[in-house]
């Protein structure tokens, strides 16, 4: 595939707000458990903040951190920083202590904006937050009698009249940071353009075929890419509706959808086999047949044809490939034949290729390390933030490495194997702990579960499966690992099993496979060898 510089819409978020603004002022918008407002009050109270912002020093260039939870505050904060021209710092309203510190540190704010509660957590660590000068609390002002910062509520930032915010913008000026999980070393802050962002907006209005009939609904947190992009930025640019919930709840998710009319949903990880498998409620028959397109992953075929038939969704997606590096550089569309389980084909803005640990491209149907260069302007991050040192290291011959496994089949369908670091080999077989969790993701009574090498006494790997089950779940481990021999190669059927009453965690929710690892054979470990089951070779 020979790669080409292609032309591209350049844009800045700040540009798409004033394009609605001209198309559907009054629109209904942005609606956050049945609070609605209007593209004119977005601008209008972005505006209010951002002449706050300015009367506390923040210009263009500046980072200003946000620990917010899902609600209109986060938005107009986020659209107020962008007119300044100042870099928006969503933080995981999860961290505290010196993950909370790390962040606000690397990123240099001196304005930090958030809920009341978290600014007790930003108090108790401002010793290590020498660059920080105004702590702002969406509530009532801060107290504390030996704080050096100024101390304000977010109701008295607001300044009113005056004119308009008009900094001028560039489509290749920073629009946010957003921190990476940091599960292998200090998180790192991925340089965001307006752009980029724009991008990813303009690539899920495309996957998904949106247009101002849409009503798209999310309880994806507003500190990720997912939500403000493909969420906000999107519906902003075809004149639909934006629902936002405050956090993901089973009991309420069929409610909302039935009470915002929403038919696009957009969710990830376990909130799908907890849906799928949830009792039925007469708002969940009220909506069959409402959702027209549902996008999640991971995403098994099994629980696509659950959501069809038991749901009646039309469309059900899993969304594509990518990092907060380089975004979606593969995706599905819908009424695009795809294989079962691709992430979808390649598209005109990114050269990706597959390589081996030489470098050489592999061929179709070989697995190897995903890497990826653009081809337009400002599509992918800009590198992390203040660490060049460790974007080099990433941008190997200036081409993006990625660190996952992947590949392509001779449809040009990319598939999705396993994170370089978490693949597994045992006795002379390659193992993707990502194809079997996905596996074992169909079992009923598995809520959640990570796939991980553990030390075998005759070298390689032996593959252990750690697993939270279905409260009130009778299943044992014996009965899990016949089902799973059923249903996997042999060499791939797991030694161990470990139930367990949770998973050790990043404060971003990432399974932290590598203290499993460390853990290996527990005592409350089963050995499928020493139960007596036998594999045979098939």
């Amino acid at each position: 595939m020979t790669a080409k510089w292609t032309g591209t819409q350049r844009d800045t978020v700040v540009a798409v707000l004033r394009r609605a603004l001209e198309n559907h002022p009054d629109k209904p918008f942005l609606d956050i458990l049945g609070k609605v407002c209007t593209l004119r009050e977005l601008d209008h109270e972005s505006d209010l903040i951002a002449r706050g912002l300015r009367g506390l020093g923040v210009k263009k260039g500046d980072t200003v951190v946000t620990i917010l939870d899902n609600n209109h505050e986060a938005i107009y904060l986020w659209f107020a920083i962008n007119k300044l021209g100042a870099i928006s710092v969503p933080v995981n309203t999860a961290y505290k202590g010196e993950f909370l510190r790390h962040q606000v540190a690397d990123a240099g704010a001196a304005v930090v904006v958030a809920e009341a509660d978290y600014a007790e957590r930003v108090l108790a660590i401002e010793e290590g937050l020498p660059n920080l000068k105004a702590l702002v609390s969406k509530g009532t002002k801060p107290q504390s009698s030996t704080s050096k910062l100024q101390l304000l509520a977010l109701d008295d930032l607001k300044v009113d009249g005056g004119e308009r915010i008009e900094e001028a913008l560039s489509p290749s000026d920073l629009s946010m940071l957003i921190y990476t999980g940091g599960t292998t070393g200090p998180s790192k802050g991925c340089m965001i353009s307006h752009n980029y962002a724009c991008n990813i907006a303009r690539q899920s209005i495309d996957a998904a075929q949106r247009d101002h009939s849409t009503v798209y609904w999310t309880p994806l947190p507003l500190f990720h890419m997912n939500a403000v992009a493909t969420g906000v930025l999107a519906q902003m640019m075809v004149g639909g509706k934006c629902v936002i919930y405050p956090r993901f709840s089973v009991s309420n998710f069929w409610p909302d959808v039935e009470r915002s009319g929403a038919n696009l949903v957009s969710l990830l990880g376990s909130m799908i086999p907890m849906l799928a498998t949830a009792p039925e409620i007469d708002a969940m028959k009220r909506c069959y047949g409402q959702v027209k397109v549902l996008q999640a992953a991971p995403f098994t075929d099994e629980q696509k044809e659950i959501f069809k038939t038991r749901f009646g969704v039309e469309h059900t997606l899993t969304p594509g490939y990518g990092l907060t590096e380089v975004a979606m550089v593969v995706y599905n569309k819908i009424g695009q034949s795809s294989s079962p389980d691709s992430s979808g084909y390649r598209i005109d803005q990114y050269d990706v290729r597959i390589v081996d640990d030489d470098g050489n491209e592999v061929p179709d149907g070989e697995s190897g390390e995903v890497i990826v260069r653009p081809l337009q302007p400002d599509i992918m991050f800009q590198g992390y933030w203040r660490r060049a040192e460790d974007t080099m290291k990433v941008m190997k011959d200036l081409w993006f490495h990625s660190g996952d496994i992947g590949k392509f089949d001779e449809q040009g369908c990319f598939f999705f194997v396993d994170r370089k670091k978490d693949y597994m080999r045992r006795r002379g077989e390659n193992i993707s702990s990502f194809e079997l969790e996905s596996t074992f993701r169909g079992h009923p009574d598995i809520v959640d579960l990570a796939v991980h090498a553990v030390p075998s006494e005759v070298g390689e790997d032996d593959v252990k499966v750690s697993l939270i089950l279905q409260e009130g779940s009778t299943l044992t481990e014996e009965q899990l690992c016949i089902w799973a021999i059923d249903r996997l190669p042999y060499f791939a059927v797991p030694r161990y099993i470990e139930f367990r009453k949770e998973l050790p965690r990043s404060p971003v929710g990432r399974v932290l496979k590598y203290m499993l690892r460390d853990e290996g054979v527990t005592p409350s470990t089963w050995d499928r060898e020493a139960s007596g089951i036998q594999l045979a070779k098939r």
